[in-house]
C-alpha cells in the first residue's frame, strides 16, 4: 500500500465516522425532543420551560444540519443553545437557587454570550465583505 492510498483509506474512515456520529447525534436530539413534546401531551399543557426546552432541541439539530452540510461547526448556535439553556434556567430553576449571586451570574452570563454573538456577526459581516471585495478585484484583474 502506498503512502497516499494509506491517506486516503484514512480519511474515507474520518469521514464515515463523523457521519456516523451526526446520525447519532441527530437522532437522540430528535428521540429526545420527541419524549418531551409526548411528555407535555400526556400533561395536557406545556409551560414557558418546556417550549424552551423545545427551542433548545431546535437549535441543536439546526447545528448538526449545518455541520452535515457544511463540515463546519456553527459555533453561533453553540452559543444559542448556552443563552437558551440559561434564559431557560433563569426563568424556571431560579426560585430553587435560592442566593441573588445565582441570578447575577446567570444574567451576566447571558449578556457576555449575547455580547459574543455581536461580536461574531460582527467579524463574521466583515470578513464576508472583504473576501467579496477580493474576489471582485481579482476578477477585475483576470478581465482587464
Amino acid at each position: 500500500m502506498t503512502q497516499a492510498s494509506i491517506d486516503k483509506f484514512g480519511r474515507f474512515l474520518v469521514r464515515a465516522f463523523q457521519l456516523f456520529g451526526l446520525f447519532v447525534i441527530g437522532a437522540t436530539i430528535v428521540w429526545a425532543a420527541v419524549h418531551a413534546y409526548l411528555d407535555m401531551i400526556e400533561a395536557g399543557s406545556a409551560g414557558l420551560d418546556d417550549i424552551l426546552l423545545l427551542f433548545i432541541y431546535l437549535e441543536l439539530g439546526a447545528m448538526v444540519g449545518i455541520y452535515f452540510r457544511t463540515d463546519r461547526l456553527p459555533v453561533l448556535f453553540l452559543l444559542y443553545v448556552a443563552i437558551t439553556a440559561m434564559t431557560r434556567f433563569l426563568v424556571v430553576d431560579i426560585k430553587e437557587a435560592a442566593p441573588d449571586e445565582h441570578l447575577l451570574v446567570i444574567t451576566g452570563a447571558i449578556l457576555l454570550l449575547t455580547l459574543c454573538v455581536f461580536t461574531l456577526q460582527m467579524a463574521t459581516a466583515k470578513f464576508e465583505v472583504e473576501e467579496v471585495r477580493q474576489r471582485d478585484a481579482h476578477a477585475k484583474k483576470s478581465d482587464g
